[in-house]
């Protein structure tokens, strides 16, 4: 086929695409080569990390054998730049986030409803992704924790296949991915519905941790990372380390191993610097947590909230119960979410 022919076949190549201006990949060195112009140039690529590959390695092996490139062309990676860019999501990305949530939302209450010894962690996982499917999610937006006892207590535990028994608590971090946006929600549950009186005291210091988090959010000031006077772990972690004691009279602070949180968006654990100000636009959870393996004893109570255009936290997840009371409400049947 001519060039003639090959243009007139492809001439709504614009409309299909959306783009205003559409070239033959033949013409990209030329153009290339405008761009940069003669002198030093910058160039932003997906750039491949110790030897790597990346989205870009074949294109950049292409432009160097066409010899492409101005002599004085420096080449960066793209990769910080767009994380940053990630971090701050528009009114449609927001509707899916909480499309995801609610969906989650639904699976959380499903699992609370249904706890009780005697199952296995596995029934769990399956009546809570059920339900986030049934609601519109088309996969988890990462593998499902639904961690009993002694599983408690292992952050990333994923087997899902143990007993749940009388005197246990139950972690499930659970949570679906509706167009490719994530949610991520954690809840944790007495297996007999109600709390022991040591239960109840640590979840309560993680809840304590999280509301005074969430207090000290301040738009555009507030870190993730870190243990600077604007990190939000530093505060969650100060928080815990003075409230409560282990068995052997020592601060719990050490048995908060994690971050208090991340961002959340196209993947569960998005990209974007946590030691940067939190801006608007940002969703990110709030999640501290204790893990006490000789007690086998985890707690972790985690959030997804969005900083609306007016430097707000909005709780996505505020339908769920947060106090021990509204667990053991829900785990009854008569818990009526917030409005």
């Amino acid at each position: 086929m001519d060039w003639p022919q090959a243009r007139r076949r492809h001439s709504n190549v614009s409309s299909v695409t959306g783009f205003e201006r559409v070239f033959n990949l033949d013409q990209m060195p030329a153009e290339l080569m405008r761009l940069l112009g003669a002198g030093s140039a910058s160039l932003y690529v997906d750039l491949p990390q110790e030897d790597q590959a990346s989205a870009a390695t074949d294109s950049l092996q292409w432009l160097r054998r066409t010899n492409s490139f101005p002599m004085r062309t420096s080449l960066h990676d793209v990769k910080p730049l767009l994380a940053q860019l990630r971090v701050i999501k528009d009114d449609g990305e927001i509707d899916l986030i909480r499309h995801a949530t609610n969906a989650s939302i639904a699976a959380h209450m499903a699992a609370l409803q249904m706890i009780k010894p005697g199952l296995n962690e596995r029934d769990v996982d399956a009546v809570m992704q059920y339900q986030f499917l049934k609601n519109g999610c088309e996969r988890p937006a990462y593998a499902p924790i639904v961690g009993a006892g002694a599983n408690s207590t292992v952050l990333h535990y994923s087997a899902d296949d143990g007993p749940i028994r009388a005197g246990d608590v139950i972690v499930m971090d659970v949570a679906g991915e509706y167009s490719m946006y994530a949610s991520d929600i954690t809840r944790t549950a007495p297996a007999t519905g109600v709390f022991t009186d040591r239960q109840r005291e640590i979840y309560n210091i993680v809840l304590g941790a999280q509301r005074a988090v969430i207090t000290a959010f301040k738009t555009d000031k507030s870190v993730l990372s870190g243990r600077g006077a604007d990190s939000l772990t530093k505060v969650a972690f100060d928080y815990i380390n003075s409230h409560g004691k282990d068995l052997h009279g020592q601060p719990l602070g050490q048995y908060f191993i994690h971050g208090v949180g991340h961002y959340v968006g196209l993947e569960v654990h998005d990209p974007g610097d946590t030691s940067a100000p939190i801006p608007r636009g940002a969703v990110f959870t709030v999640e501290p947590g204790i893990y006490i393996p000789e007690e086998q004893l985890g707690v972790r109570i985690e959030d997804i909230v969005w900083v609306n255009s007016q430097g707000n936290l909005v709780n996505l997840t505020a339908a769920l119960p947060h106090t021990a009371e509204e667990i053991e409400s829900a785990m009854a049947g008569t818990y009526k979410p917030k409005q």
